[in-house]
């Protein structure tokens, strides 16, 4: 069996590099040996969400692994076959339940059978996409390109309390298809909403009246939600529907944090990426890349802002996966990513 050596330090340096790496060691049947991880953070190595990928990811394919434990900094991981069925996975913090499926949902579209996956842990935390996100962008994106999945949320979980429950429902993949997203065309729409767990109702109205006017000349349709949680938290989520792409952008209410500014914050990333003649937003992006470099033809796309963390994805996929990838753009500025694949 062929080993993949990779550098968890490498660009971005973060939690991406392992997801990605355990994803498609576990597609390509790849043995994984991944050093220095996280070796630039304040606290380096594996937290608690990082071991609930590596763990999770390892039941779904029987795969032999050293090195999973808290705090470490070099993983070994031997895969299996991957196998269908109904998981449940919890974090155990309020760790992002959003980065364990997106660890376990490439190798899942590899099986016979549809797969039931329920995690629970954080849905709506810091450094990390919210579950808005997920359902409302990212996985009607994934239908566009041939990969069916269905989501549903029971609970919320907010830092640092946690506890949210999310459900995934993933099916085979008969065919990938790649994308040509340049434009992203007439804006149809913008919806999204205002929300607070166990606070007044009053802080939704602020972040609501506060995005509106933030948003101008655009205008919007925005819901006050009251969601459930075992903790106290508040978001707003903006979508917006262009006539070839989706894009969202959000923001986390914290302590100290008015609500005015939760409004706004998310107001001047939408207006950002709407101002720009680019297709995909950031997060869209880095998240497309390893099902668009798993297609069965190459892709061309833009984007609003070349992130480390795309570059970082890009770089560790070339590790596992006969590509080749050509950037037009700097860091931080609008770009355009050609996805070329070699038989």
């Amino acid at each position: 069996m062929k080993t993949i050596e990779i550098d968890g330090s490498f660009g971005e340096g973060g939690g991406q590099i392992l997801r990605t790496a355990l994803s498609l060691s576990c597609i390509t049947g790849c043995g994984l040996n991944l050093f220095n991880i996280r070796k630039s953070r304040k606290k380096p190595g594996l937290m608690q969400q990082h071991l609930t990928c590596v763990n999770a990811i390892s039941e779904i394919c029987n795969a032999q692994v050293l090195g999973n434990e808290s705090g470490s900094t070099e993983l070994t991981f031997v895969p299996r076959k991957i196998k269908s069925g109904n998981y449940f996975f919890d974090i155990k913090t309020a760790g992002s339940s959003s980065l364990v499926i997106q660890t376990l949902l490439p190798p899942l579209l590899f099986t016979d059978k549809p797969s039931h996956i329920r995690i629970k842990g954080g849905t709506h935390v810091p450094f990390s996409p919210p579950y808005d996100y997920i359902s409302e962008v990212f996985i009607p994106m994934l239908n566009r390109i041939g990969i069916k999945a269905e989501s549903s949320i029971s609970k919320y979980g907010f830092y640092p309390k946690g506890g949210g429950e999310v459900s995934f429902k993933i099916f085979p993949a008969e065919k990938i298809t790649g994308v040509h997203a340049v434009s992203k065309g007439k804006l149809f729409s913008i919806t999204g909403h205002s929300a607070v767990s166990n606070l007044p109702m009053h802080i939704a109205e602020r972040q609501k009246d506060s995005l509106i006017q933030n948003l101008s000349p655009l205008t919007a349709k925005i819901n006050i939600l009251e969601v459930p949680s075992f903790g106290q938290g508040t978001f707003v989520f903006l979508k917006g529907e262009y006539e070839n792409i989706l894009t969202g952008f959000s923001s986390l209410g914290e302590r100290g944090k008015r609500a005015e500014d939760v409004g706004k914050e998310a107001a001047s990333l939408f207006k950002h990426s709407h101002n720009t003649s680019a297709c995909l937003d950031p997060h869209l992006a880095d998240q497309m890349v390893i099902y668009l470099s798993l297609a069965q033809k190459g892709s061309t796309f833009t984007t609003s802002r070349i992130t480390q963390h795309l570059l970082t994805n890009l770089w560790t996929i070339e590790k596992f996966l006969k590509i080749r990838y050509d950037i037009e753009g700097t860091l931080d500025s609008e770009g355009r990513i050609s996805i070329s694949l070699h038989p």
